[in-house]
């Protein structure tokens, strides 16, 4: 556990850096679209993935790898140079933790507030609208949702907004149930 905190922290400094250049540079926009087509290789492909964890290869072999990846994409200037240095520093397994972070930061600079939604099965687009609405009401900003299907909860929703998390999930409350069975 404390080495996820560790790559989150990495990534958050990472992320911060590469904003602030994007930023001074006006490519907010770019940058953080190069940044979901990458989250988006890096779920639809294993071998990325091992690439960037492994130890067995080194921060060249890394850096060799993303620079194609980077090129095959057309990734802007900024991107490339920045995954350069990812992995020069030995820090390419950090990228997915620097994408979500990028990503929080992008939202918050256009007013928007990043939102997680787990589901037991895949919402409707209608309940994604109804979701999207609640949140709005509740935050009093538009939502930015990502949504993730986690059968394990059985049924409800989990909404995580920053730190905060909203669990209406099924498996939660058989859990508090139990508790108080316990505890009676």
């Amino acid at each position: 556990m404390a080495d996820d905190s560790k790559a989150t922290d990495v990534g958050a400094r990472y992320a911060k850096a590469l904003f602030d250049l994007a930023k001074d540079e006006g490519r907010i926009a770019a940058v953080e679209s190069d940044l979901k087509s990458l989250k988006a290789m890096l779920a639809s492909s294993p071998d990325l993935r091992t690439l960037l964890a492994s130890p067995k290869f080194g921060a060249a072999d890394k850096a060799k790898g993303l620079a194609g990846v980077a090129a095959k994409a057309k990734l802007n200037a900024t991107t490339q140079k920045f995954l350069g240095l990812l992995a020069a520093n030995g820090r390419a397994g950090a990228l997915a933790s620097v994408i979500t972070s990028f990503e929080a930061l992008s939202a918050i600079h256009r007013g928007a507030v990043s939102a997680e939604v787990t589901s037991a099965v895949a919402l409707t687009a209608a309940q994604s609208k109804g979701v999207a609405s609640a949140l709005r009401q509740a935050l009093g900003k538009d939502p930015e949702i990502t949504t993730r299907v986690d059968a394990s909860i059985l049924g409800g929703i989990k909404v995580r907004v920053g730190s905060r998390l909203y669990d209406a999930s099924l498996k939660s409350k058989l859990d508090q149930l139990k508790f108080a069975l316990k505890r009676a």
